[in-house]
């Protein structure tokens, strides 16, 4: 038997279920926020990720599923969501108009990672990116909106916030964190003595405990933030506590890829065990510059959909469509006409073999339809069929023409 490679997943029979039920209430709200759908490719340059994420990130060096194909291009399976419609965005020349765009997606990304609970080589994410806003109301919506998927999903969460500063403000922070993080580089991980040349910052999201023990001291970089910076995270919290939405400061949170800038914010829940980020996101006004298109202010979050899966509260199923049967051969056929019928305005299920009533019965429950309908041998003749509504137990027999 050939079994899935390690960390890929089938969706099949209730994961399934749930997994649609993210996607439908993730995009009927996203629509609400006035996002449209768009699609960009799995496989994209190597270098569209080294460009945007950074090459000094765990997805780079470590994670990507990189390899030269046949024309000899050097591409790659997308780790994340964000860089390739941000990419789609530059070659369609978006940057170019005098215009808001926002786009939601989801679908599958690819990391190569030791596969643990929520977190597989294959994953799913829903995502959103706003192009075009630079005002700090638009992140604002961003929180409100994830806020409102997880609410309808009925998943618990507590929201973290912090500012990433702006090229104005970083660089004299990055300069006092490396002085910081030199003087106690013997006492970090090797993961994190490697980060204080190639990426300050992201030993502040370390998940070592050891590591987060001995920064507790280090400078902070909301006691740096320039004036327009320390501003909008000032009005961010703001709009925030004037919605009674709850939230911390968490002044280590960074987020794992190059690209943001001021504010960044996760979603995080304690009912998933060490992984306990369920969506993040934040504010990236330089990477559509970066990715060879005109400056664009920009902001968007993704959510892990295997990450929620298990914290959905599924709604009650309700019983839909028509399950048609016949107890003889020969009315097998007259089912075909009738089903094309009612297709075209509700489910329905045809069994193809002649059975008993009561056996129709206990198939019609098990395909969880509202209401049966069978030809029996006097229904036959008489070209009549038999109908139930399985909620109400209201049956009568009625003409075929008529049903």
């Amino acid at each position: 038997m050939i079994n899935p490679l390690k960390g890929m997943k089938d969706l099949t029979f209730d994961e399934s279920q749930r997994f649609v039920h993210i996607i439908t209430t993730a995009s009927t709200i996203a629509k609400r926020y006035g996002y449209s759908y768009i699609e960009t490719p799995l496989l994209e340059q190597t270098a569209l990720f080294k460009r945007s994420v950074g090459e000094s990130s765990d997805i780079v060096g470590k994670e990507m599923y990189q390899f030269i194909d046949k024309g000899k291009n050097d591409v790659c399976l997308r780790p994340e969501g964000t860089a390739g419609v941000v990419r789609a965005f530059v070659s369609a020349k978006l940057d170019r108009q005098p215009l808001k765009y926002k786009f939601y997606y989801y679908g599958p990304m690819f990391r190569y990672e030791r596969p643990q609970k929520g977190r597989l080589r294959e994953f799913h994410q829903f995502g959103c990116e706003s192009f075009g806003e630079g005002s700090v109301y638009e992140d604002f919506t961003i929180i409100s909106m994830i806020k409102d998927i997880f609410d309808a999903l009925g998943i618990g969460y507590d929201i973290q916030i912090n500012s990433l500063g702006c090229p104005a403000c970083m660089p004299p922070y990055r300069d006092d964190l490396v002085a910081f993080l030199s003087n106690i580089k013997e006492e970090l991980c090797d993961d994190c003595k490697r980060r204080i040349d190639t990426n300050p910052i992201r030993v502040l999201d370390c998940k070592n405990k050891s590591c987060q023990a001995k920064l507790t001291d280090s400078p902070k970089l909301l006691s740096q933030l320039c004036q327009e910076c320390d501003s909008d995270f000032e009005k961010l919290k703001k709009l925030l506590d004037d919605a009674d939405i709850n939230y911390s400061i968490d002044t280590n949170l960074v987020r794992g890829l190059d690209y943001y800038s001021k504010s960044a914010f996760e979603f995080v829940s304690n009912e998933i065990g060490a992984q306990s980020a369920i969506a993040g996101g934040g504010r990236y006004d330089k990477l559509v510059e970066f990715l060879d298109g005109k400056p664009t202010p920009a902001v968007g979050y993704a959510i892990g959909i295997e990450r929620i899966m298990e914290l959905v509260t599924m709604p009650k199923v309700e019983r839909e469509g028509i399950y048609l049967g016949a107890m003889s051969q020969e009315a097998i056929d007259m089912l075909f006409p009738i089903a094309s019928r009612k297709r075209q305005e509700q489910k329905v299920t045809v069994e193809y073999a002649p059975k008993g009533l009561k056996a129709h019965l206990k198939s019609a429950d098990r395909a969880g339809a509202k209401s049966i309908a069978i030809i029996g041998e006097d229904e036959l003749k008489d070209g009549k069929i038999w109908v139930k509504d399985l909620e109400t137990k209201e049956e009568k027999v009625i003409t075929i023409k008529e049903f």
